[in-house]
């Protein structure tokens, strides 16, 4: 009987402290998870100001979190990268010239007016998605806007909560980072104008073919090699913008958004410059030293 007792005291003693191990463990994770997201947030914002400094940049980055059972989702720290948890901007709210990522905007109406019926994926509309998003190509995207009428996509613009006056006759258009982040986050996740999975499926299938990788997608993958971009570019006169959803090796997703001028660029050339800020954001959230030690960027 005392045996007995001995025993089941044991095993009391043994789970409790296996319990009380366990939750210590959780502990330090959740506080080191903490300490990693502060000193990261604290890196990007640190360089994304030095980059938009004289004003001629835009940046806005958000953390999608990993895809479902990547590695990433399964990592001892997923939650240091759970959805939101880094959002950043710098100069995000700034209103520049929009080039051709006004094209995602004229996407979601047309997305929103084929949910209501008014819009079918024909032959002719099939090919002419695949040149204006890959190709860029403006022929399709003016006849649409012709047809519909700048206030009335504006309006449409305006209720999902974007920058409500992206298209104004007689002008070039207009937008700022962060509402193009906000439509992204629409698109990566399956709401508003892109629930529908197959229209969300196509939209993202161009985005991945589309010709002028030389922004995002050249310095995602100059930061880590494998990486994966959908992106939507627009560039005219000293302007050039990406605007695009980037898929890491692991299984972690972020979106970037980066919209300059200036600095002598012209036609493509500013591209590059957009190249070496995606790199060094890349390597700065998600780099195997990512939140080890704060660093000076000025």
């Amino acid at each position: 009987m005392i045996a007995t007792i001995i025993i089941v005291g044991s095993l009391s003693y043994f789970f409790n402290n296996s319990y009380a191990s366990t939750i210590i463990d959780n502990f330090k994770t959740e506080q080191a998870i903490k300490k990693k997201q502060k000193i990261i947030q604290t890196n990007l914002t640190n360089y994304l100001n030095t980059v938009t400094k004289d004003g001629t940049a835009s940046v806005s980055f958000y953390n999608l979190g990993a895809e479902s059972g990547s590695a990433a989702a399964n990592s001892k720290y997923a939650k240091l990268y759970q959805a939101g948890s880094l959002e950043t901007e710098a100069n995000a709210h700034a209103v520049k010239t929009a080039a051709s990522t006004y094209k995602l905007y004229l996407t979601a109406y047309l997305m929103n007016q084929k949910s209501n019926g008014n819009f079918s994926w024909t032959t002719e509309n099939t090919d002419n998605f695949n040149k204006m998003i890959v190709n860029s190509e403006n022929d399709f995207a003016e006849a649409q806007l012709n047809k519909y009428g700048a206030s009335t996509i504006s309006a449409f613009i305006k209720k999902q909560g974007w920058y409500p006056s992206v298209f104004q006759d007689g002008q070039a258009a207009k937008t700022t980072s962060y509402s193009l982040q906000l439509l992204l986050e629409d698109l990566a996740n399956g709401k508003g104008a892109f629930e529908n999975k197959s229209d969300q499926a196509k939209i993202l299938n161009l985005m991945d073919q589309q010709i002028y990788r030389t922004g995002i997608p050249a310095g995602a993958s100059a930061a880590d090699s494998g990486t994966t971009v959908q992106d939507k570019v627009g560039f005219l006169n000293d302007t050039n913008n990406d605007a695009g959803i980037v898929t890491l090796p692991n299984g972690q997703r972020y979106i970037l958004v980066v919209m300059t001028n200036g600095h002598n660029q012209s036609g493509l050339s500013g591209f590059s410059r957009i190249a070496e800020i995606t790199k060094n954001v890349q390597k700065i959230v998600y780099g195997s030293d990512a939140g080890t030690k704060i660093e000076n960027y000025s």
